[in-house]
């Protein structure tokens, strides 16, 4: 065994912003009142990290590139007879990663059009009209349920890796680092990627578009129509 370098600052910062924000907007979703408009603001921000990840997705280090380990069938089936050989995320789980980040997406990106005919609207709901919008709010509790099921199947590959496989993925996704068997890693995995200037490009592009699915680039409503003045009786 051998100790390697899995995961880089980025993307361990990511995964626990993400998991700590789809916590609080769950949470704050349930319990609603005050605390929805921190629940829209959860969501601006894991819009944020959506578009970082897939940013970083094609500049990072190698372990957090797509390209790195999202494979095909023929990758999957010799993953499953024991074939696979590389560090970060293996072929099987990369249809894991694939579907949490696109349904994260979609249940941040309904919530920008919904509105629930109470205390809420979303800041891009005014684009859609009223009847879409309705239909937003549906498709974001249905996607939320979709979201907690792939959640639990998560969780539950992770406790299956550490009880059955005796293989802790989550001391690397702290640390970094990881303990594999000493052969060499494949050359997509060995390449430098990142570095500071990825990162900060990456960030400040997330970030304007986390701005803007604010409603940062909303037109300015008009001004306030005011009655005119009573003209005097004389």
């Amino acid at each position: 065994m051998q100790r390697q370098r899995v995961w880089d600052l980025p993307i361990r910062l990511f995964h626990w912003l993400l998991v700590a924000s789809i916590v609080f907007a769950y949470a704050s979703g349930q319990l609603g009142g005050n605390l929805i408009e921190w629940h829209a603001r959860t969501g601006y921000f894991i819009v944020g990290l959506v578009v970082f990840r897939l940013l970083w997705g094609l500049v990072g280090t190698p372990t957090a590139r797509f390209a790195s380990f999202v494979r095909g069938p023929t990758a999957i089936a010799a993953y499953l007879r024991g074939e696979w050989r590389g560090i970060g995320h293996n072929p099987l789980g990369a249809l894991s990663v694939l579907a949490l980040l696109g349904l994260v997406a979609l249940q941040a990106a309904t919530g920008l059009f919904t509105n629930d005919d109470i205390a809420f609207e979303g800041p891009l709901a005014a684009w859609v009209g009223k009847t879409l919008s309705d239909r937003f709010h549906s498709w974001h509790a249905w996607i939320q349920n979709g979201l907690l099921v792939l959640v639990a199947v998560h969780v539950a590959a992770i406790l299956f890796y550490a009880h059955v496989r005796k293989e802790n993925l989550v001391k690397p996704m702290i640390t970094g680092w990881s303990h594999t068997p000493s052969h060499p890693a494949p050359p997509s995995e060995t390449r430098r990627g990142g570095g500071v200037v990825a990162f900060l490009v990456t960030v400040a592009l997330s970030a304007g578009v986390a701005y803007a699915a604010a409603g940062g680039l909303n037109p300015p409503p008009p001004p306030a129509q005011t009655p005119p003045a009573a003209s005097p009786g004389w």
